[in-house]
């Protein structure tokens, strides 16, 4: 630090102060140390740093599928978000659904250095509570909202509503359902709002029907549903099943949408080129990791209590697979 003061022309304070990216340096000193950082090859110490500032630098992200689209795309928004504030990203994925899995995850990156730590939860684990270390701050993405730790979640109920809401609004007597797995917390709100919304529509509500998010399950309840002679409208829990239906349509004759409109949720970018382009609600990921970051910062910093949940609201994107019955 002292030879990138002396190289720079500044004090060792003014190094320092850019190195922990304080706000109370101007642009041009700070631009002139950072060419000499640049320069010299010099690296942050993270122990010497931590000791001064009490901040690893880093925070830790718990998930169970980060293949899954959602997860996958909330995970980048945060590691974006962590970025631009300063802070690297520690991944620890997890494959039992249970709190010890949970806490053992949580113990891992407590032992890697990291200032708090978000869970993108999105699965039902074998406890109905959760209790994680309590010095660690903690911020839950799509879980339960019944704990303690503040939660940003989209408005799954309400995304699902709207879905549902059009395909009614079409003429359509009722909309058959294709859900997520009974262990997701956003499959069991969908379809909860799902059933919901017919009821108060006063529309039959038909059995839902079971996937696991992928197109081949999609497709195994597509195949039903084409055999459903009263089947004119389908809400798939999300687009990867609502793809799988389109095919299973497409090849027992089935025309979307003139005899059968079909819908998904999540809005992948893959989603306007389905055959036809499928309606779909759209879920900011971005604004989710990001919301995930700033409540996480809120505790690390001890700025004062933020709210203790924040849901997203989604937006429903018609295309061409869903229209009105023909007269």
């Amino acid at each position: 630090m002292a030879e990138v003061a002396a190289h720079a022309g500044v004090s060792s304070q003014t190094v320092s102060r850019v190195a922990n990216n304080h706000d109370n340096v101007d642009e041009t000193t700070r631009a002139k140390v950072l060419a000499s950082m640049r320069e010299l090859g010099y690296r942050p110490n993270a122990a010497a740093r931590a000791l001064v500032t009490g901040k690893f630098g880093a925070i830790g992200v718990v998930s169970f599928d980060v293949g899954a689209h959602g997860n996958a795309r909330t995970l980048g928004a945060i590691a974006d978000a962590a970025r631009e504030a300063g802070f690297s990203v520690n991944f620890m994925g997890v494959r039992a659904q249970t709190e010890a899995a949970v806490r053992q995850a949580f113990q891992h990156l407590m032992l890697q250095s990291v200032d708090g730590i978000v869970l993108i939860e999105s699965q039902m684990l074998d406890t109905p509570s959760l209790h994680l270390p309590p010095t660690m701050p903690v911020v839950v993405a799509d879980g339960a909202t019944g704990h303690e730790y503040p939660n940003v979640d989209f408005d799954q109920a309400g995304g699902a509503r709207t879905v549902v809401s059009h395909l009614l609004e079409l003429g359509h007597r009722t909309v058959h359902h294709v859900s997520g797995p009974r262990d997701s917390f956003a499959a069991r709100r969908r379809a909860e709002a799902w059933e919901r919304t017919l009821v108060a529509a006063g529309a039959p509500v038909p059995p839902a029907l079971y996937g696991d998010w992928t197109p081949e399950s999609g497709y195994l309840a597509g195949r039903t549903l084409a055999q459903t002679p009263d089947a004119t409208a389908v809400f798939a829990a999300n687009d990867q099943m609502a793809l799988g239906v389109l095919r299973a349509l497409h090849e027992a004759g089935r025309s979307v949408p003139g005899e059968i409109s079909v819908a998904g949720f999540d809005d992948v970018p893959e989603a306007r080129f389905f055959e036809p382009p499928l309606t779909s609600v759209h879920q900011d990921f971005d604004v989710v990791g990001r919301h995930c970051v700033t409540l996480l910062l809120e505790q690390i910093e001890r700025r004062g209590n933020g709210p203790r949940r924040l849901a997203v609201e989604p937006t429903l994107v018609v295309r061409a697979s869903t229209a009105a019955l023909p007269a």
